[in-house]
């Protein structure tokens, strides 16, 4: 049996309410003390939670209300990385982000002080009884040969199989402290498996750089599953395989086929997995991660937080019903594909919009589980 089975789950990233992004920004202009910052947040978080109990979830997230972006945050609050301002910023398919990076500048390890604690103990102090606290995190792959962000690593470290196992104990103490904290359920946000379906795609011609990119995606099976490795047996692990969301907009495409042999090797609970529009692919290659993995979780990201527009119930049923042709009905959950606000500017929709999404994905667990 799966740990945390309740069909009907959530990323985690909510748009951010108009007063926390009023007093975020008076915070950063020196108008309003961390002390207020912090009492306006866990006003809104409190309400959110309210929100989503009442939409039928029984996982619920902070929203990320105290961060502002959905991995950088996280980052730069471990010990032996610091953020800074990079030349470029993030090219999404018409937008562009913030410049803001993360870079290693010593040793990496957990930070007891991380705030992330702080906000988490919070939430679980506002969760109704019989309702989950969800932990999202970024995952370590996001500094393994991205964006610049571990290219001093041998700066601080004799070989690249330090810097993956400092990288990875950093990790594995996060997750024990946070599971020391009352946390059950633990979910690492990923990236790089979209951007290396984008590269194996483009590259498929160079056999160099696949078998570089190749390199990455072992490195990547390897600091995640020795991070996971021998955390307590009651703690759900899971993960979401995220082709990136800024402003309703993406930045990478392709189906998983390429990386569907590595993401069977990693060691998680649940897979939420991006399949929202034609980018995705097809179902195929679930069953390359539930023939290595059996018994996990694979929460189908059927309905876009990108938009507004309600998809067909109909539709995304007979789509539930394919996928079980290639994993039980029972190992499978239905999500919106991503957070509604990855970063906090959110995406082009309404909160009253978010609601709607979840109050569907409600109707249509109903309607396929019965429960």
């Amino acid at each position: 049996m799966t740990k945390i089975q309740y069909h009907f789950d959530h990323v985690g990233s909510y748009l951010r309410p108009a007063k926390l992004k009023e007093a975020r920004e008076q915070y950063a202009a020196g108008d309003l003390s961390h002390e207020d910052l912090l009492a306006i947040q866990d006003e809104l978080v409190a309400d959110l939670v309210k929100h989503q109990v009442e939409s039928g979830l029984r996982v619920v997230s902070d929203g990320e209300f105290g961060r502002s972006w959905w991995h950088l945050d996280f980052l730069w609050n471990l010990t032996g990385f610091e953020a800074y301002q990079q030349e470029d910023s993030y090219k999404f398919h018409g937008a562009k982000t913030r410049t803001t990076n993360v870079r290693i500048v010593g040793k990496i390890t957990e930070n007891p002080n991380h705030p992330f604690y702080r906000d988490f103990s919070y939430l679980k102090s506002v969760t109704p009884e019989g309702v989950t606290p969800k932990v999202t995190i970024p995952s370590p792959s996001l500094v393994i040969k991205r964006d610049h962000r571990s290219d001093l690593a041998l700066d601080h470290y004799e070989t690249w199989k330090d810097y993956l196992d400092g990288l990875a104990k950093a990790y594995h103490d996060t997750i024990q402290h946070f599971y020391d904290l009352g946390a059950r359920y633990v979910q690492l946000d990923d990236t790089t498996w979209g951007y290396l379906i984008q590269q194996f795609e483009d590259y498929k011609e160079d056999p160099d750089k696949t078998a570089e990119l190749a390199s990455i995606a072992e490195d990547n099976v390897y600091t995640i599953n020795k991070a996971l490795a021998g955390l307590p047996e009651d703690l759900t692990l899971a993960t979401h395989v995220c082709r990136g969301n800024f402003k309703s907009t993406y930045l990478f495409e392709g189906a998983y086929d390429s990386v569907a042999k590595y993401l069977g090797q990693l060691n998680y609970d649940n897979f939420f997995l991006e399949y929202d529009d034609a980018r995705s692919g097809s179902f195929a290659p679930l069953s390359q991660i539930w023939n290595k993995r059996k018994n996990v979780e694979i929460v189908l990201g059927l309905i876009t937080s990108k938009d507004p527009a309600l998809e067909d119930v109909n539709q995304v049923v007979a789509r539930i019903k394919e996928a079980s042709q290639l994993v039980p009905l029972e190992n499978l959950a239905l999500s919106t594909q991503c957070g509604f606000a990855s970063t906090e500017e959110g995406n082009s929709l309404t909160q009253d919009d978010q609601w709607k999404k979840l109050r569907l994905i409600a109707s249509i667990t109903e309607k396929v589980w019965g429960k």
